[in-house]
């Protein structure tokens, strides 16, 4: 049987592992149960012909103060910090973007326009209060503050690429956080600064899982929960597809909300809570190149002959022996594209890097690797913080939590992070 202090966890991302470590840290015994061969989610590893790295691209931002204490906490180096560039490819050219000087030279806008956005940018960074716009789209906040032709030329291709049919849904909120947390993530007004973990999320992510078994806890790998066991208003554990039962007298689900609504099947009215959430996916390219693409970490495409809405040049903020870039499509997985094959997305996506750069050539191609994930990233719509119900269920001893609880900030290690302490902290309180 379980004991009093016994907390079962499920999912082994950011927010899972850390939970599991400030529980067994506080003297709870722990388990988590993870789905995948790895512990980490979206910020997991994998070999890249000979580099480990990350599977999805992250970076930090200056604001990642709970990254920053967690590192310190488990005496890992601090984030490493790099001055980098954003560009944006439109109209067949690459351009560079994000700073005052790059805006006044960008061409295809007039004086007016660039003046407009410019304060849309800089009010955006000096915002705290984003309830107003939280019931605003973000077609809508851009195109009153750049006006229509701006919008149509920079932004909704990027909005169409990534949220198709969710796209004029999207709420104002969602986005003025990420121009806020890139925005304030600067040296100067002219330079900006972004971070990185030194040995990658794999060093977090594996300092986690020793902490979190030297302590006593537990990580179980290729382990997915299929159901919630509850009876009589409590939750008592988790139930394995092989009928493993892990029990335990309080649970924190952190899986994507459709898998916590999978996992209570047998209570319909609870799992109606997190069934109706909608979700994106992503397909993410990995090319390991000979030459650099461009000197940007983060390049923003908006041209009708290209269906990503980017790139990110990896190897411009975390320094390696090789260029690495990633091209992630996002996409419902309703669409047909997500069930494309691999190789349909290795080729397209290397053409539209020879598309910004026609320099590269088929021989500095040296390897490619393909990622997916079903739920990305949750549709934040108009109205969502509404919508987003407390992480302590009406069942007792159960939390359920996924990235899009600490909305409008974006689903970052961070975030994870500080929202995994708040949920273990209010155990001892219930």
């Amino acid at each position: 049987m379980a004991s009093d202090d016994t907390l079962l966890i499920i999912g082994a991302g950011p927010m899972g592992l850390a939970a599991a470590y400030f529980a067994a840290k506080a003297g709870r015994r722990v388990e988590v149960l993870e789905a995948g061969d790895r512990p980490g989610g979206m910020a997991a590893h994998f070999d890249f012909n000979g580099l480990s790295l990350e599977r999805f691209y992250h970076f930090c931002c200056r604001s990642d103060a709970d990254t920053e204490a967690l590192l310190a906490e488990l005496g890992l180096p601090p984030i490493r910090w790099a001055p980098t560039k954003m560009g944006f490819y439109v109209d067949g050219k690459l351009h560079p973007w994000g700073d005052p000087i790059a805006l006044l030279r960008f061409p295809g806008m007039s004086f007016v326009q660039k003046v407009r956005y410019g304060l849309l940018a800089f009010t955006s960074t000096k915002r705290s209060d984003w309830r107003r716009l939280e019931q605003i789209s973000a077609a809508d906040w851009f195109r009153a503050w750049c006006g229509r032709e701006v919008y149509d030329k920079l932004w909704r291709p990027l909005f169409d690429l990534k949220f198709y049919e969710y796209a004029e849904q999207i709420s104002a909120a969602w986005v003025w956080q990420r121009i806020k947390r890139v925005g304030r993530s600067r040296r100067s007004l002219f330079q900006e600064e972004l971070g990185y973990i030194e040995g990658g999320s794999e060093a977090l992510v594996a300092a986690l899982v020793a902490a979190i078994e030297r302590l006593g806890g537990k990580v179980h790998l290729s382990t997915p929960a299929r159901r919630l066991l509850i009876a009589d208003g409590k939750v008592l554990g988790a139930e394995t597809p092989d009928g493993r039962r892990f029990e335990a007298d309080k649970v924190i689900s952190t899986v994507a909300m459709p898998y916590a609504a999978a996992m209570l099947e047998d209570h319909p009215e609870l799992a109606a809570r997190y069934a109706g959430f909608a979700n994106v996916g992503v397909v993410c390219v990995v090319h390991q190149l000979a030459r650099s693409v461009s000197p940007y970490f983060w390049v923003n495409m908006s041209d009708p002959a290209i269906d990503a809405p980017g790139f990110v040049e990896f190897s411009n903020l975390r320094p390696l022996d090789r260029h690495i870039v990633y091209v992630p499509y996002y996409m419902p997985t309703t669409n047909p594209a997500f069930g494309r094959p691999d190789e349909a997305f290795i080729d397209e996506s290397f053409a539209h890097l020879q598309r910004v750069n026609p320099a590269l050539k088929a021989g500095d191609r040296i390897a490619s690797h393909v990622a997916r994930l079903k739920y990305a990233q949750p549709v934040c719509e108009t109205g969502f913080a509404a919508r987003i119900p407390d992480a302590q269920t009406p069942i007792a001893g159960l939390q359920i939590a996924d990235t899009c609880f600490y909305y409008p900030e974006d689903r970052g290690v961070s975030e994870s992070i500080g929202f995994a302490r708040r949920m273990v902290e209010s155990l001892s309180r219930a």
